[in-house]
């Protein structure tokens, strides 16, 4: 993968984002945060801590969507995740994605270059979740081609797996990948 990906959504690029710019990541975090929490829909906290984002820019699996330089969407981009140990195959994983609303219709781009991304490192399959009470955000990702694989419960932060803190049921949605992404 090269440093940076000009994607089919203006004059986006994806590229991997960088330790220092925690504060870009969780902007664009916060600001999808904050219009789901306008909408009554409970899907984030309404902010992010600095510690739920770290893991992820430190292991690079973190990445933004530029505008030229300012950060309009983010994405994980995991190799692993616990909740899917039942589930053979290998696969990326999505977490966190988010764009501003300046950039609405993002979303799906940015899943699209996850699958192929996940495509080039062997996955055969793209999966994600999301909290199960969240009827809208369930059938875009239907929309998406993603088949629902059940619903689980995890503890801690958005994105992250813990045990011993209070849970949320999430949804389980996984789509195959073929020919280099769909």
């Amino acid at each position: 993968m090269t440093a940076e990906e000009k994607v089919g959504f203006g004059h986006v690029r994806i590229r991997r984002a960088r330790t220092g710019e925690i504060d870009e990541v969780l902007a664009v975090l916060d600001e999808a945060a904050a219009w789901l929490a306008r909408r009554g829909i409970e899907q984030w906290p309404s902010r992010f801590e600095h510690q739920w984002v770290r893991g992820g820019l430190g292991s690079k699996e973190t990445w933004l969507a530029l505008d030229g330089d300012r950060a309009v969407g983010t994405v994980q981009l995991a190799a692993a995740d616990p909740i899917w140990d039942d589930r053979p195959g290998p696969a990326g994983y999505v977490h966190r994605l988010a764009v501003r609303r300046e950039a609405a219709g993002l979303g799906r781009v940015l899943v699209e270059w996850a699958s192929a991304e996940s495509s080039r490192h062997g996955g055969a399959f793209l999966r994600l979740d999301c909290v199960a009470h969240n009827p809208g955000l369930r059938r875009y990702y239907e929309n998406l081609g993603f088949a629902h694989a059940g619903d689980v419960e995890v503890g801690g932060p958005p994105g992250d797996r813990a045990s011993g803190v209070p849970t949320v049921l999430v949804a389980r949605y996984e789509r195959p990948i073929t020919g280099g992404g769909s």
